[in-house]
């Protein structure tokens, strides 16, 4: 196993590298930029955006009534805007800002400071860097798509105002500080063992837990269960699912940091999971219901992608098929099954898709890391059952540090303004009453 394939078994992906920040002059005169890499990675920055803008706009507005479809596009527009700017001022800093704390990574990067054209980031191979300005936006977009996921759970009925001071605090008090415990070198669940390469804890679990107690908290829909609630454009969740389905490649390929063979790996196992995922998802339905739908292959398709993410550059391209199938199974049970029996209102399924997709992958992950199952192999003297056991330490975690942080923000919002908007503008329409404008003027 190569040096930088120790680095993914040990840590979990992206920040090994992350604050390897070269300071020292000796350090920095044998460092290598590639124009590569550093194409690469731009390029992965760009495609990444391009899941929350348009795709994941798209696949959310698609799936809402049509009085909805622009609340949801304009929620996925300015969460993106708030959250770019609360990086820029503090989130870097607090997620990796080079502190030696477990949970938070410090001030010192505040404002950016201290970051110019010339300042670098560390990759997974000794002596090669980026510059650290794309490391800072690669990062920047995971952060911006993680609070938009959430925006799904309890869509057509929450306030603008609501949500977007939500989304503040969940990031600095969630999301940086979930981030810098698995991705940053000092981090808590960096340096217990936790296999993320991607994702799976910082982003699904994450999105799916505080969607979870979102959709608690704001209530359910006017109707919900009484009347049809249907999407009411499938052509715009399938082009959006399918805009995701691209942009993921951004976002686990560009995981690894360098353009080499461990991009190629994460690219190979973003194809094969999702197929495995969607051809699972649409047999089940057809047993289960006698049609395969449209809606059935796009959240086959997501929870695949969700489910690989963690592991994609470490299980072997058949071991993602299995990972995407049993991913697509378990969230077809909890969308179609458990949902139904507890009767939340989960509108867009974030919790049964990101929440369980990414249980399921986190965990899976120390199963189909094994190099018998394909994968890269486990650092010296770790056994499976060891890993997996890391990984629901790290998996509880998450949970628990995100439902007890979503809670207490959700209380103090509902507190300050209100979570859902009066009743007259829900039966109106988001579209109508809270941004004076419709999706569609015909």
């Amino acid at each position: 196993m190569n040096k930088m394939m120790k680095h993914l078994a040990w840590g979990s992906t992206t920040l090994l590298a992350s604050l390897l920040l070269l300071s020292e002059p000796a350090l920095a005169q044998e460092a290598t930029m590639d124009k590569g890499d550093t194409a690469w990675m731009m390029l992965s920055t760009i495609l990444v955006l391009l899941m929350v803008l348009p795709g994941l706009a798209l696949f959310y507005g698609g799936l809402m009534r049509s009085k909805n479809m622009l609340s949801v596009l304009m929620q996925c527009t300015m969460v993106t805007a708030v959250v770019i700017v609360i990086w820029v001022l503090y989130g870097y800093s607090v997620a990796f800002g080079g502190g030696t704390g477990p949970i938070w990574g410090g001030f010192g990067k505040l404002f950016l400071a201290g970051v110019s054209m010339d300042s670098q980031a560390a990759t997974f191979t000794d002596g090669v860097v980026i510059p650290e300005y794309v490391f800072i936006c690669f990062q920047m977009t995971f952060a911006c798509i993680t609070p938009a996921l959430i925006v799904g759970a309890f869509a057509e009925r929450i306030k603008f105002n609501a949500l977007l001071a939500f989304v503040v605090g969940w990031v600095t008090f969630v999301y940086f500080p979930i981030a810098h415990m698995v991705w940053d070198g000092a981090g808590l669940l960096f340096n217990l063992g936790a296999l993320d390469f991607a994702g799976g804890t910082v982003v699904h679990i994450n999105a799916g837990i505080a969607g979870l107690v979102g959709c608690i908290f704001v209530g359910k829909r006017i109707g919900f269960r009484k009347e049809k609630l249907a999407p009411h454009s499938m052509t715009l969740t399938m082009v959006g699912a399918c805009l995701l389905w691209v942009g993921w490649f951004g976002f686990n390929a560009g995981s690894n940091l360098e353009a080499n063979g461990g991009a190629a790996l994460a690219m190979i196992n973003t194809f094969t999971a999702t197929a495995g995922a969607i051809i699972a998802w649409c047999l089940v339905e057809k047993i289960a219901h006698g049609k395969a739908s449209m809606l059935g292959a796009c959240s086959g398709m997501i929870a695949g992608l969700v489910a690989v993410t963690p592991a994609a550059g470490i299980a072997g391209p058949v071991g993602a098929i299995a990972l995407g199938a049993l991913a697509a199974l378990a969230c077809y049970f909890f969308v179609d099954t458990v949902k139904n029996k507890f009767g939340y209102d989960d509108t867009a399924d974030v919790f049964g898709i990101h929440g369980v997709g990414g249980i399921v992958g986190a965990i899976g992950t120390g199963i189909f890391a094994s190099s018998s199952l394909g994968g890269i192999g486990y650092g010296d003297g770790i056994t499976m059952g060891a890993q997996v056991w890391i990984q629901i330490q790290a998996v509880l975690l998450t949970i628990a540090w995100c439902g007890v942080g979503s809670a207490i923000l959700f209380t103090i919002v509902k507190m300050i303004f209100g979570l859902r908007v009066e009743e007259a503008a829900e039966w109106e329409g988001l579209d109508l009453s809270s941004h004076g404008e419709r999706a569609y003027d015909m």
